[in-house]
């Protein structure tokens, strides 16, 4: 009966896979996406690893980089809250929820929002804005992801976004799904854990609204102007598939670390390659973390803006509930540098 789970689970990665990688070769354009919000990290523990842990993330922060480490939940239930500074002032707000349901398996829901201030509303009549007018856009992704096990060392989850933009009188909406694996104990090797993750699958998106008319002159007839409707192009989601290794290694009774690497094949970018490291030392009711990373794009790496990664973390047993929070930092050219900070409860 195991074999048979494990055959299943493999033959359900390859599947996706070979459904996922045709649409990813297909265009390989760099900067031509739709909701380019999906890929901005959230957790300050994996973004500090440098994006390298999806054979090992676990817990409500995993419904963003590998579903199926929602199957890890070291409890029955989690709750997290996470802010990231973010490019030009942009701030990301990240919040979820999880719960396991028996035998039935793991069930979470996340919300992630844009914030990006108020910005001058300039238009063809107004490009100096004298009219003092401001908007602000709408960005947010609400997502469900379900997880189990299916083996003691194979976990499946699967996860949908609803995608919702809004930038003054035009918004466009979308859906996408997210699948993955984690294997444990890779070919008998115990603490070698596999990861695999298919992530942003799904139609294209398109921008509507009352603001993409314009008034034009009928170039034949006698007729006055009119307004007409431009038609905005469709845009492919940032579709990803990421392979991971990840290695745990007990350096003394408290002292842990752990050794984590990965593959990204991007449909719309180039391919990256990510690596990092993290050491755990714990003492009573403590545990303290401390982590780096780091993300090359060899075939872009002279104009890649993101550079290393580190961060720390702390967990505490408040008397049965594990009160964990992270520090994650990430390096940026020509920008502020990314912070964030998570703070999850483990009930």
């Amino acid at each position: 009966m195991k074999q048979k789970a494990i055959f299943a689970a493999l033959l359900l990665c390859t599947a996706v896979m070979l459904l996922a990688v045709p649409a990813l070769a297909q265009h390989q354009r760099v900067g031509a996406i739709a909701a380019p919000e999906l890929l901005i990290p959230v957790g300050a523990r994996d973004m500090a690893l440098g994006g390298s842990s999806i054979a090992t993330t676990q817990g409500v922060e995993a419904m963003y980089w590998n579903t199926a480490g929602l199957g890890h939940m070291m409890g029955g239930a989690e709750a997290m809250f996470s802010s990231m500074t973010y490019l030009a002032d942009i701030n990301v707000v990240y919040g979820a929820v999880a719960g396991k349901f028996g035998s039935f398996g793991n069930v979470g829901f996340t919300i992630k929002s844009l914030s990006f201030g108020d910005i001058p509303l300039t238009t063809e009549d107004d490009p100096e804005n004298i009219s003092n007018r401001f908007y602000s856009p709408t960005f947010v992704t609400v997502s469900a992801a379900f997880a189990r096990p299916l083996t003691d060392a194979i976990t499946v989850g699967v996860g949908i976004k609803l995608i919702s933009e809004k930038i003054d009188r035009i918004s466009a909406s979308g859906f996408a799904f997210d699948f993955g694996v984690q294997y444990d104990g890779v070919v008998g090797v115990k603490n070698l854990n596999l990861g695999l993750a298919v992530k942003n699958i799904g139609p294209q998106m398109q921008f509507a609204g009352p603001g993409l008319y314009r008034q034009a002159d009928p170039t034949l007839g006698n007729r006055p102007s009119e307004y007409m409707l431009l038609q905005a192009a469709e845009f492919e989601l940032p579709a990803l598939v990421e392979i991971g290794l990840a290695y745990d290694y007990t350096l003394a009774d408290n002292l842990n670390a752990s050794v984590s690497g990965s593959f990204v094949n991007n449909n719309l970018y180039f391919d990256s390659y990510n690596a990092g490291v993290e050491l755990g030392y714990s003492v009573e009711d403590l545990k303290l973390f401390v982590r780096g990373g780091y993300s090359m794009v060899p075939q872009n790496q002279d104009n890649d803006i993101y550079g290393a990664t580190m961060g720390a973390g702390i967990m505490y047993n408040l008397g049965g509930v594990n009160m964990v929070l992270d520090y994650g930092y990430r390096q940026v050219k020509y920008f502020d540098a990314n912070q964030v900070f998570s703070l999850k409860f483990e009930f």
